[in-house]
């Protein structure tokens, strides 16, 4: 066996070369990992990676920031640890924030159902079954009273993740805080606020593009004005990943949003100064541990650079501030215990590249909300990293790593690149509008799953190790009957006793600002909710002027079929589907619909994109469909099967309602099969409202679509 040259240290790197060449096979070349990103990284690195590197020698709260925005960053004060919370109803939801925060959380998260997301209120007939289910239902300031009752508004930051009625939400926040006797400037926390992200990726938007940009506008001006503490935007890296953006696209999209913000802002005649020191980061944190943290030091040099572009002077304004959070999408709903390593994992990624506030996930949240039991382990995760480890001690302790200044200046420079197309397109805005930034997006989720469901990329208990059984494991179900009610009731109440007159006048006033474009709309929305308008009327107000945004449905072609490496099975179910077509004189026929105001549509894209390289013919329906509207398009195009992708909990209302709306129309021999997040213990359930097959996180796509050619093929007879 041959052996590695004797180490000589005055020249490092040849070494290696040489102890590389003589290892089994002799390839140096062989031996590195091409990232996602098409980032090569090497098995060793040494002192010679750093030469010509800038920036290498810098300290922490200097420019251009890679070490981290503060000084003394976590030595004296450690992130912030935040639970991501919100089920139910106001009153569950405050009971959680509090016994959180008395167990040791130090700020709250709040998440809002999707139909206060889409600004309706509860008893609107478009959300029934999504009432309270994957978030807490809003319908007022009563609501926002009881969320935050007996917690201090002036002591405890609020991070609030809304984007389409961010106008009502933000303006029902400051309200209540106000009737709690706290004035809107001692008000800390962050609004999302980042509208450009809703329409490539998570898409809870409501009103175009233009105007929801105006919105955007006159909530910067607004805060900058009058809430001096508040954060008033967290510009969103976090859900671009969850629906499949690699760490380069995930950076430089969201540094691109930025650009774009600030730009919207120097529009209205402030000065950068003026609103830059409160634009914050909100980046998702994986698995891939090398790249998360050097992306987050990446974030910071890069935004520096942007932001003296724009003339900034203060050093707030060139700091690139965070919160992260760790990946929903990596939890695996197959032996879920894993998931309490891979978030303890990302945590520490996120600790590592330096973020000022943390939420880590529950292990459970694969398959459900997360319980009491699970939050708690997973807001533990952070107080022993904080607590036990003494990593907080050491102020940035990868500097200075040959390897990881070599990979945090790689990722800048893959970052960048992006950004100059997106520049050459015209700028961000018109990067969305195009569909190009999407489609981007949707390709890498699609290679992605295609490496996974060929095994080329391990996820240990899903496609390597698995268990011959899965225990079930306890959930959390919400009665989403139950909450509808109560909030109705609510509702009714408050409508019987408020001011009808003022309401209306204050209505008003909101849509001749939206008409006339004069007048600030967060500031217009604080009177109407001060009146006891509702988040649906507010909306609504706007909506008469704005338009309800509808986007265009698109997929990638030819992207999982390039990148599963599984031939020999691809090959023979793809001349299954082709005997079909002889067959019956046509291909097998599917629509991926999307039900309820869930508008996570990675999976459906992927899953369309998959079976359309197979060879079905695919449709995909407009998000937020109605069962109704849903089965109505079925019939008309024919198809032999629907597929419904869920991931918001509205499975044991929609689907059923689906089922029953294609037999009442004389369909139901048209299939019924559903995927994405439902708990084991709805599988029964649903199978007896006649669906036809159940495909839960981690079913490789081509095993589902085998199943539902099966399916379809009984259906014909």
């Amino acid at each position: 066996m041959s052996q590695a040259p004797e180490f000589q240290p005055a020249n490092l790197q040849a070494w290696a070369k040489a102890a590389a060449k003589s290892a089994p096979g002799g390839n140096v070349d062989a031996l590195n990992w091409l990232t996602p990103d098409g980032i090569a990284v090497k098995p060793l690195y040494t002192a010679a990676d750093l030469q010509g590197l800038p920036h290498t020698d810098t300290l922490p709260g200097f420019e251009p920031y890679i070490r981290g925005p503060q000084a003394t960053m976590y030595a004296v004060r450690p992130w912030t640890i935040r639970q991501y919370a919100g089920f139910s109803t106001a009153q569950e939801s405050n009971a959680f924030y509090r016994k959180a925060l008395a167990a040791g959380g130090q700020g709250v998260s709040v998440a809002f159902d999707l139909a206060t997301h889409r600004g309706y209120d509860s008893d609107h007939p478009r959300v029934t079954g999504d009432v309270g289910k994957a978030g807490v239902a809003i319908d007022s300031v009563e609501d926002m009273k009881i969320l935050f009752d007996s917690i201090p508004l002036d002591k405890v930051s609020v991070s609030m993740t809304m984007n389409g009625a961010v106008l009502p939400v933000l303006a029902g926040y400051i309200v209540a805080a106000q009737e709690q006797g706290i004035a809107q400037d001692q008000l800390s926390g962050t609004i999302q606020n980042d509208i450009l992200k809703e329409f490539m990726v998570r898409n809870t938007y409501i009103y175009p593009p233009e105007p929801s940009m105006k919105i955007v506008g006159d909530i910067i001006e607004y805060t900058a004005k009058n809430m001096p503490k508040f954060n008033s935007i967290s510009i969103s890296g976090y859900h671009m990943q969850e629906a499949g953006a690699n760490q380069a696209l995930e950076l430089a999209f969201t540094l691109a949003d930025g650009k774009e913000y600030v730009k919207t802002a120097l529009a209205k005649g402030l000065d950068v100064d003026d609103f830059a020191g409160r634009l914050s980061f909100f980046w998702a944190v994986g698995m891939n541990f090398y790249l998360e943290i050097a992306k987050m030091r990446a974030a910071r040099l890069l935004w520096c650079r942007i932001m003296k572009g724009f003339n900034a002077k203060n050093p707030k304004s060139l700091m690139l501030r965070t919160h992260s959070q760790t990946s929903g999408w990596s939890l695996t709903e197959q032996d879920p215990y894993n998931n309490v390593v891979r978030t303890t994992i990302e945590a520490m990624a996120a600790v590592f590249g330096g973020t000022q506030s943390l939420h880590t996930n529950s292990f459970d949240e694969a398959i459900a909300l997360p319980t009491e039991t699970s939050s708690r382990i997973a807001r533990n995760t952070q107080l022993i990293i904080q607590e036990e480890t003494h990593i907080t001690s050491v102020i940035d302790p990868w500097a200075g790593s040959y390897m990881m200044e070599k990979l945090t200046q790689d990722m800048a420079d893959a970052a960048w690149t992006i950004m100059q197309e997106v520049q050459a397109m015209g700028g961000m805005t018109r990067a969305v509008d195009s569909g190009w930034a999407k489609l981007k997006i949707e390709a890498a989720a699609a290679e992605k799953q295609a490496r996974i469901d060929s095994g080329r990329d391990v996820i240990v208990g899903v496609n390597k190790y698995k268990l011959d059984k899965e225990d079930p494991i306890e959930i959390l179900e919400v009665d989403n009957v139950r909450v509808r009610d109560e909030q109705i009731e609510r509702l009714n109440a408050i409508k019987a006793s408020r001011d009808n007159a003022r309401v209306q006048q204050t209505l008003a006033a909101l849509t001749q600002i939206a008409q006339s474009g004069q007048g600030n709309l967060l500031g217009a929305t604080v009177d109407a909710m001060r009146a006891r308008a509702t988040v649906g009327e507010v909306s609504d107000a706007l909506e008469k002027v704005f338009g309800r945004h509808r986007a265009d449905t698109q997929k990638v072609t030819g992207v999982y079929a390039a990148a599963y490496d599984s031939a020999e099975g691809w090959d023979k179910l793809k001349t299954e589907i082709a005997a079909f077509a002889e067959q019956h004189g046509r291909r097998p026929r599917v629509m991926i619909a999307k039900l309820g105001q869930d508008g996570h549509d990675r999976g459906a894209k992927v899953v369309a994109t998959a079976f359309a390289d197979l060879g079905f013919d695919v449709d995909i329906g407009p998000l937020f469909q109605t069962p109704e509207e849903c089965a109505r398009q079925a019939i008309e195009n024919d198809v032999h099967a629907v597929g419904v992708s869920t991931l918001a909990a509205g499975h044991k209302t929609l689907v059923p309602a689906i089922i029953a709306e294609l037999r009442k129309q004389g369909a139901d021999d048209i299939v019924v099969f559903v995927g994405g997040v439902i708990p084991r213990q709805d599988y029964d359930f649903l199978y007896e409202a006649g669906v036809k097959g159940i495909y839960g996180p981690g079913t490789p796509i081509p095993a589902s679509a085998k199943d539902v050619l099966e399916q379809i093929r009984k259906a014909q007879g």
